[in-house]
């Protein structure tokens, strides 16, 4: 191997040589490597991992084995999502705005929220029975409301409202009947006072049942005959919680609409596999 020193050309022995080589090998693989780091960090950054947070009542909510084949639409919404997202189902059979925050099931999440998470926030089915116990008056839903999407914030994550999913009650002309229409109204204005991303999942499911029509969807909710299923001997005529079919139609209005929104969230969708 040889070198030019001051203009001339000068021969370097062997050793020397070889240690040069090794060293400029040893220094391209050093950039190489800190290149690929980079790149790697960048990636990764811009892939974060982050959860989903689900709060709200029965109609999302995970299921004891006992209940089935009752299926909240949080259970197979976790399905939908790459493995960079986890979602994390906090709902709750039977809680409202108010018992959720009194039963100390709100604050553990608003502590480990990080930034870039998401809480989807669906109430209203238990908020808006005056006879329940869980029941919430109107403006206390709305403060109720507004503090999740306050504290959210404050950790620089993302609240998404939903209005509260609706249930299957049909007229005598056979028309979908608004059982939500005060506290989803309420869940509207607050979106709109607040900017907040809105799922209006009681319009859309309103009409998906529409579209089913008043007897076959009851294939969507937890109807079945007696004996057919060994959870419900006497058999269950329930037009508020869903089966498993139920649930996943649910779930993809929930997910449809996060496309719509073009939530960052829609960029970790799973996405089915080209085919060649």
């Amino acid at each position: 191997m040889s070198v030019t020193i001051n203009g001339e050309k000068v021969t370097l022995p062997k050793e020397v040589a070889s240690s040069c080589i090794s060293m400029k090998f040893k220094l391209t693989t050093l950039v190489l490597t800190l290149f690929s780091l980079g790149l790697m960090s960048f990636l990764s950054g811009e892939r974060k991992p982050l959860t989903v947070y689900l709060i709200g009542d029965s109609t999302i909510s995970i299921k004891e084995t006992r209940y089935y084949p009752e299926t909240g639409w949080g259970m197979p919404f976790v399905y939908f999502f790459d493995s960079t997202v986890t979602v994390s189902n906090h709902a709750k059979n039977g809680r409202s705005t108010r018992t959720f925050i009194e039963e100390n099931r709100w604050q553990p999440i608003s502590a480990a929220l990080k930034a870039g998470d998401y809480v989807f926030i669906q109430f209203g089915h238990n908020d808006e029975v005056s006879t329940k116990r869980s029941f919430t008056p109107q403006t206390d839903y709305r403060a109720n409301l507004e503090r999740f999407i306050s504290e959210t914030r404050k950790k620089k994550a993302n609240p998404v409202l939903l209005t509260p999913v609706a249930r299957r009650k049909f007229d005598a002309a056979d028309k979908v009947e608004d059982t939500h229409a005060v506290y989803s109204g309420i869940v509207r204005s607050v979106a709109q006072q607040q900017k907040v991303p809105l799922i209006d999942l009681d319009r859309k499911s309103q009409a998906l049942l529409q579209q089913y029509g008043p007897e076959t969807s009851k294939k969507l909710f937890n109807h079945l005959r007696p004996e057919e299923h060994p959870n419900y001997p006497q058999g269950k005529m329930d037009d508020t919680h869903f089966n498993e079919l139920g649930a996943r139609e649910m779930a993809q209005i929930v997910l449809a609409e996060i496309k719509a929104l073009n939530l960052a969230l829609a960029g970790r969708i799973v996405q089915p596999p080209v085919k060649p």
